[in-house]
C-alpha cells in the first residue's frame, strides 16, 4: 500500500455507497472514516503495507460490512492509550463510529481480518 491508499479506500467506499445506499448518507461518511483509519493502520504497522479491502451490503440490507485483511498477525489494540500519545486511538475511533467491529486471525497464513459494520438505523437515529 502506498500513502495514498487511504484516499483510494475512501473513494471506493463513496462509490460503493452511492451504488448500494445513498451518496450523501451519514452511514457512508462513518464507513469512510472507519476504513481510512484501518488502512492507515496497515500503512503504519504492517511491514509489507499490503491489505485487501472488501465492502459488502449486509445480507438484511440494513447497512454495510467492511473487511480489511492484512499480513500482520498481531491483533488490533483495544485498550486505553495515554492521552498524550501521538497514536493508538484508531480502534477507539472505529468503535465510536461503527455499530460493531472485531477481528479474526487468518486460518491459513499469518495475518488477520479486521471488520466493522455500520447500520442504516444509525443514520436515522432509530
Amino acid at each position: 500500500m502506498r500513502a495514498t491508499s487511504a484516499r483510494s479506500a475512501n473513494s471506493l467506499v463513496g462509490t460503493l455507497c452511492a451504488v448500494s445506499i445513498r451518496p450523501t448518507s451519514e452511514l457512508c461518511d462513518l464507513a469512510r472514516l472507519a476504513l481510512t483509519e484501518l488502512v492507515a493502520d496497515v500503512v503504519r504497522h504492517t511491514p509489507d503495507r499490503r491489505a485487501a479491502v472488501l465492502m459488502t451490503r449486509r445480507p438484511d440490507g440494513r447497512g454495510v460490512r467492511v473487511e480489511v485483511t492484512d499480513t500482520r498477525p498481531r491483533p488490533p489494540l483495544s485498550t486505553a492509550v495515554d492521552e498524550l500519545a501521538e497514536d493508538g486511538r484508531g480502534e477507539l475511533l472505529v468503535d465510536a463510529v461503527t455499530d460493531r467491529w472485531g477481528w479474526t486471525p487468518l486460518p491459513d497464513r499469518p495475518g488477520k481480518t479486521v471488520w466493522f459494520e455500520c447500520d442504516v438505523s444509525k443514520e436515522f437515529g432509530e
